[in-house]
């Protein structure tokens, strides 16, 4: 509906401050010209809102002025409570998220009020990985406040090779990806990408941080996490699969199926083209789908799954191995106490 555009549209305005057209088109998924017809249709309802001319300009409403915001409908309410707190992972932040939606719940009428803890009830969010090791956020809360108040920020950081390193950034927004917090910050050496929970000591300096005026922080993260998937290395592996295993592995690793002389009727196993992070990891899917998976090359990989196989079959059979089968033979054909004697 046209009312409920244009109380987007100012919402967006009075919480965004100044935006383009093309923003404001891109979020009420709309076009240019319907943007450009209902900010004149508010214009002429009383609502102070300007266009401004040149490279900086756009739409903004007189500073000052503010709209009452009408109740939530249903699905802004089960919208805004499915950010539960827990997602924040710091106990803190959460507790702050906690208090702000009970202020929430009890400014509702009661018939909301009631569907949203009925909305709470049946939501859980575990920000836990399986591996049970949570992320350390103790430094949370002080990046965030950097962050708000545009201070520089000094760091004490463990890199990912257990080198620690001493940093004076100038922090331009934190990002949540899974249950991992990263701080986007600018460097001397250039824009940098911090994760939150390598930071074993962080302090907000006195002055203020410069801040690029055209960073946009959601297209610097997919600009630099398209960049890393690119340039990092990949472990390309020839893999013979059991058609059911080729079905488990093919979601979610990268692979091409490649076309061999043999065997062309065989529709029980499929040659594949697979790509892994590293050795360690092809030699542990090879290994886990058993005689499932043969590797075809490279050779160097397929030596070592070769030889964890026969080292795994040795030890499966440990207890027989130990005598050869013609000497126990021969064994037990003697008269009592005579191999004891040979074999002294």
């Amino acid at each position: 509906m046209r009312a409920d555009r244009l109380l987007s549209m100012l919402l967006l305005l009075q919480g965004r401050g100044r935006l383009t057209g093309r923003e404001i088109a891109e979020r009420l998924e709309v076009s240019a010209r319907t943007v450009h017809r209902d900010m004149e249709a508010l214009s002429a309802a009383g609502v102070p809102v300007y266009a401004l001319r040149g490279a900086r300009g756009g739409w903004q409403l007189d500073e000052g002025w503010r709209t009452r915001v009408p109740g939530l409908d249903s699905a802004e309410l089960r919208a805004l409570l499915m950010a539960q707190p827990r997602v924040l992972g710091d106990a803190r932040l959460a507790s702050a998220a906690e208090r702000a939606i009970d202020k929430l719940m009890a400014a509702l009428p009661s018939s909301m009020r009631e569907q949203a803890a009925s909305i709470r009830q049946r939501l859980h969010v575990d920000t836990t990985g399986w591996s049970g090791a949570p992320e350390n956020l103790s430094m949370l809360p002080l990046v965030q406040e950097a962050v708000a108040r545009d201070r520089k920020l000094f760091l004490r950081y463990v890199k990912a090779i257990r080198e620690r390193v001493e940093r004076v950034v100038d922090p331009l927004g934190l990002v949540a990806k899974s249950a991992a917090w990263y701080l986007v910050a600018r460097t001397p050496a250039g824009f940098r990408t911090y994760r939150v929970s390598r930071i074993e000591d962080a302090k907000i300096l006195d002055q203020p941080s410069e801040r690029p005026r055209d960073f946009d922080l959601a297209s610097y993260w997919q600009t630099s996490t398209e960049e890393l998937r690119k340039s990092k290395r990949r472990y390309e592996v020839t893999l013979k699969l059991a058609k059911e295993a080729a079905e488990k592995l093919e979601p979610w690793r990268n692979t091409s199926p490649v076309s061999t002389a043999e065997d062309p009727g065989d529709s029980e196993w499929v040659t594949l083209r697979v790509q892994f992070d590293d050795e360690e990891q092809a030699r542990f899917v090879a290994l886990g789908f058993g005689p499932r998976a043969v590797v075809i090359e490279p050779e160097s990989l397929r030596d070592r799954v070769n030889s964890d196989r026969a080292a795994a079959f040795r030890l499966s059979r440990g207890g027989e191995s130990r005598t050869p089968r013609r000497l126990r033979a021969r064994s037990r054909s003697l008269p009592p106490g005579e191999g004891r004697a040979r074999e002294t």
